[in-house]
């Protein structure tokens, strides 16, 4: 019994499939292309901010340079800052650390130029230790990265300053509640660990403990563009497949 082959599609159905197939494969193409830019950019933010984080703590931007502030230039920048604290002022922001939950706490810093920065100081596992941790009087040296505003709120919880509920470090609105007059800068400074951390937390570090920022950019961008690459080739597979299943068809009714 002969064995009945399927006649060729026509020239139209294989003009459509071959559209959709050169679609879906230049489409896949693009996205891993896209991806590999992205790779580069990723790599040059963090090879940028890698050199911020360990150069020499500088001046930070002054009152002039403030509209020009942003995280391309200016986030983890190495800073210094001289002045003295403003007093009655601290605010605690909720926090996820390395240490547990608890919260940061700012103080606000009345800079030797005359402008203010809120400092984040470190972290503190109650309301309690913040309390106990009030800002040194006198002449204050404080050296951190430069971080930007965080407007709004976070953990998907909106702040409440009526309440004094802070989710977020919203500097402006921190200042604000906290009726800080003159110039506010629209970053914040968190502060560098005065003292390496004991082995045992139970020893009750002094509190706040600063130096926990963390500073990593997730990565993917390759593996997203191998995928991608993957799938064009997987594409143009089925595409080679359909061809060959067409030019045996036509092989067979001529």
């Amino acid at each position: 019994m002969a064995t009945s082959v399927k006649a060729p599609r026509s020239s139209f159905v294989l003009g459509l499939i071959g559209a959709v197939f050169l679609a879906l494969f230049a489409g896949l193409i693009a996205l891993g292309a896209w991806q590999v830019q992205r790779l580069g950019w990723k790599r040059d933010l963090i090879q940028r901010v890698e050199s911020r984080v360990h150069a020499e703590p500088g001046d930070p931007p002054a009152p002039a340079q403030w509209p020009g502030v942003s995280a391309a230039s200016d986030e983890y920048r190495h800073v210094r800052l001289r002045g003295r604290w403003l007093p009655g002022a601290d605010t605690r922001v909720q926090a996820v650390t390395d240490l547990g939950p608890g919260f940061w706490l700012l103080s606000p810093l009345r800079t030797d130029a005359g402008y203010t920065v809120l400092v984040n100081r470190g972290y503190v596992p109650d309301a309690r230790a913040a309390q106990s941790a009030p800002p040194p009087p006198g002449e204050a040296v404080v050296t951190g990265l430069l971080r930007l505003s965080e407007p709004g709120g976070g953990f998907l919880r909106d702040n409440q300053p009526g309440q004094d509920r802070w989710f977020s470090r919203d500097v402006a609105a921190i200042a604000a509640a906290r009726k800080l007059d003159g110039a506010v800068a629209p970053y914040f400074v968190d502060a560098e660990r005065a003292a390496p951390l004991p082995a045992d937390l139970r020893t009750a570090p002094q509190w706040p403990v600063g130096g926990l920022t963390v500073i990593k950019f997730p990565n993917n961008h390759l593996q997203y563009a191998l995928t991608w690459f993957a799938l064009a080739l997987m594409v143009a597979w089925a595409a080679w497949r359909v061809w060959r299943e067409q030019a045996r068809r036509r092989a067979a009714a001529a």
